[in-house]
């Protein structure tokens, strides 16, 4: 009977141990084993407990009290709702794609007349704005997923007319968005 009783709660145990500290899955582990599990708080609730304790570890990091994450310091740039832990300003658990609206339309939620220009680049046109930058942090500025140049290429590695030129200029380096806007512009190419 001990070992019955012992074996069942150290299974009890490993089910909860291996939920981790992630409330979600903490409790869907207690929900399996146990009848009662009060529900969660709502989204929101978790996010504000979750940021408080992110913004306190930060504070004390910069104070040199203890260790936080190095993504969360190494970072080159954040972006300031992840930062601040606003996840509801993007996200909405209740929506299937879990954020608060489309993904092509979410960036365009706060950057509102964002876009300004005869000529708008393609992935801004359509609302992709993840094809150049990451939603959270980055290591490189401005949320980009890469260096400014290496982003570029990725989708503009043709042979152009003016490739002569701009081998020139790159073994000067001087990047893309010296001369072109990534985004829009009133000039075709995007000409600064």
């Amino acid at each position: 009977m001990r070992k019955t009783v012992l074996g069942a709660s150290l299974l009890v145990l490993a089910v909860i141990a291996s939920a981790g500290c992630d409330a979600v899955g903490r409790h869907k582990a207690l929900s399996v084993i146990f009848d009662g599990v009060p529900s969660l708080p709502p989204p929101e609730e978790i996010c504000e407990q979750y940021a408080a304790i992110r913004v306190a570890e930060v504070r004390d990091e910069l104070s040199g009290k203890k260790s936080v994450p190095s993504a969360v310091v190494d970072s080159k740039s954040q972006h300031a709702p992840y930062l601040e832990k606003r996840c509801n300003d993007c996200h909405d658990k209740k929506n299937q794609n879990g954020l608060i609206t489309s993904r092509t339309e979410l960036c365009m939620v706060c950057h509102t007349g964002f876009v300004k220009g005869l000529y708008v680049h393609g992935p801004v046109a359509v609302g992709d704005c993840s094809a150049c930058h990451l939603p959270h942090s980055s290591n490189y500025p401005s949320l980009l997923r890469a260096d400014k140049n290496a982003i570029c290429l990725t989708c503009h590695r043709e042979k152009r007319t003016a490739s002569a030129m701009h081998d020139k200029l790159a073994a000067q380096r001087i990047g893309c968005t010296d001369c072109h806007d990534p985004h829009f512009g009133n000039a075709p190419f995007f000409l600064k």
